[in-house]
């Protein structure tokens, strides 16, 4: 141990942080390892390395960084080689331009910046981290980081000429079993699925193409890409997930649907996968239903104060209609699962038709819908009637008959909740009159209509004020007194985020209670734009007027917000 380092553990002493015996364990402890004194005393529990780091912070003069705190993006983390980073114990976290922030131990190490100068060509900005943590987060990086290049490269073998038959029906099945329990494939799926669970990713897309395949993650609803693993384990890389699915790789000329369940320490993830025959193979989108990520606490969605009231009053009638609206992908689905875990109480018997059943809840009594067998949302809803419900969740009301039932229960006692494929509230009242529903019978049976959006969240790591030209306010159709009366926010890209200035998603919702003005004007079959003044008039939000709302507390920008809702004259 040199002077430094006998220095520092006076100082520790001196602080009051450690006892003198305590110190002169950590210096034994430190010889014989042969690490820092600092290691040691945080390895033997005696100091805390957030004050440890805090006091040498100070000496050294440089700013402190908790990297528990900190999620750093996998392309920075690959402008240090991994030699160099374990070298001198050095993590790249941030990169801005030319100047690379890294955290190291020993910020003071000029022969450690020449090395990481040379080799990054960048200028480098020193941060001191807890050795402790670092050599923690450097294991994880670096083999996060490697894992999936080597599989890859266990993938890319040397390059074998093969003649490619344009007959993709001639493949042996024989061969497609012996490839996909191929380890590098099995390594290389077990190795994707796992990072998708771990960065958050709702779907994985795998495509191919006529000269690669592409890996898109889906996270917070924007698409990126992932990697490309080689051509010539298209065929083994679609038939390994189809085999997990429990589908049949044979089968290529039609979509197929299944399922996957994984454990993933302590908890188990299903995959939701599909299967799309395209141009040059099957598209595979396998979306991920992570419960331990989902909350069902409908107070914490971001509903409005009168929204948030007529929802809860609705969901609690003992009978009636509640609709939940909007395109696919905008949280329908958690909706009606959030509303069911708020009514699901032991007094209560509680039934659902769905297609697919997306996640397993407790107390609820859930059937899949599978229509090749005859079994559609119709006829369980027939079922239901016979089983004594007093809640009643149907996945979609897609044609007459099943929107026929679901009034019919909705009239005779029951709480009936659904979805439906529709822009906005007003226009679902049109729509179920359209499909052949009596205007008098859908008027009795709504308590309820929501539609609703999701757009992604500022981060609030990198969240800065940002300005709009007059121009594009006008384009986009945004009152430009509202405009002038708010501050704006944009990120500005962070580690945290990705650099996307983004993260997480926010619900925008237009909730419509039926009022008794309302079903008189659904009774005289009024058009869609009467139906929404009148909800207007009584405090309607519509998703845009909602959306500017989320603008205006800083939760999402106005170009989120503008992309995802329309303006309606009226």
């Amino acid at each position: 141990m040199n002077a430094v380092q006998d220095r520092l553990g006076d100082f520790f002493v001196r602080e009051g942080l450690i006892t003198e015996e305590q110190l002169q364990q950590g210096v034994r402890e430190a010889r014989t390892q042969g690490t820092r004194l600092g290691y040691a005393l945080v390895k033997l529990g005696f100091v805390a390395e957030v004050e440890l780091t805090r006091i040498l912070a100070r000496q050294y003069r440089v700013p402190a960084v908790d990297l528990e705190k900190i999620v750093v993006d996998p392309k920075v983390i690959q402008t240090v080689p991994a030699g160099i980073a374990t070298k001198h114990l050095v993590l790249p976290l941030r990169r801005v331009g030319r100047k690379l922030t890294v955290a190291m131990v020993n910020p003071t190490d000029l022969s450690a910046i020449d090395d990481l100068k040379f080799v990054t060509k960048m200028n480098i900005e020193a941060v001191i981290a807890g050795e402790y943590t670092l050599r923690t987060h450097l294991e994880r990086y670096y083999e996060a980081a490697n894992e999936m290049a080597n599989l890859l490269d266990d993938l890319i073998e040397e390059d074998d000429l093969e003649f490619v038959d344009d007959n993709e029906e001639d493949v042996s099945i024989a061969a497609l079993q012996a490839e996909v329990n191929d380890a590098p494939v099995v390594k290389f799926i077990n190795g994707l699925l796992t990072d998708a669970v771990v960065k958050g990713v709702s779907d994985i897309h795998i495509e191919p193409f006529e000269k690669e395949v592409r890996v898109r993650y889906r996270i917070d609803g924007a698409l990126q890409e992932v990697m490309k693993p080689p051509l010539k384990m298209k065929a083994a890389l679609t038939s390994r997930i189809k085999i997990l699915a429990d589908l049949n790789i044979a089968e290529r000329r039609v979509p197929q649907d299944g399922r996957i369940k994984l454990r993933l320490k302590n908890k188990v993830v299903d995959f939701r996968v599909s299967t799309l025959p395209v141009i040059f193979g099957e598209k595979i989108v396998l979306r991920i239903l992570d419960k331990g990520n989902l909350t069902f606490d409908l107070t914490k969605f971001g509903f409005e104060p009168k929204a948030e009231k007529d929802f809860f009053h609705a969901i609690a009638q003992p009978y009636g209609m509640v609709l939940v609206t909007g395109p696919t992908g905008s949280g329908k689905t958690t909706t009606l699962y959030s509303a069911l875990s708020k009514v699901n109480t032991i007094d209560t018997n509680i039934m659902t038709a769905e297609d697919p059943v997306e996640y397993n809840i407790h107390g609820i009594n859930q059937v899949l819908v599978r229509t090749e067998i005859g079994m559609s949302f119709a006829a369980a809803l027939r079922a239901f009637l016979r089983q004594d419900p007093n809640v009643i969740m149907v996945g979609e009301i897609r044609d007459i008959e099943t929107g026929g039932i679901a009034i019919k229960a909705a009239l005779t006692g029951h709480l009936v909740l659904s979805t439906l494929h529709t822009n906005d509230c007003p226009s679902t009242i049109t729509r179920l009159i359209d499909m052949g529903l009596e205007p008098f019978n859908v008027a009795s049976a709504l308590n309820l209509l929501t539609a609703q959006r999701l757009v992604r969240r500022v981060c609030e790591h990198c969240k800065v004020e940002a300005n709009y030209e007059e121009e594009y306010l006008k384009a986009a159709k945004v009152p430009l007194d509202w405009a002038s009366r708010t501050t704006f926010y944009r990120g500005e890209g962070c580690d945290r985020c990705g650099g996307s200035g983004l993260k997480g998603r926010q619900g925008l919702y237009e909730v419509m209670d039926m009022s008794t003005a309302l079903r008189k004007a659904v009774m005289k079959e009024a058009s869609t734009d009467e139906l929404r003044d009148i909800a207007l008039s009584e405090g309607m939000l519509t998703l845009r007027m909602d959306g500017l709302k989320k603008v205006e507390r800083g939760f999402t920008t106005l170009e989120e917000v503008v992309k995802e809702t329309a303006v309606v004259d009226s």
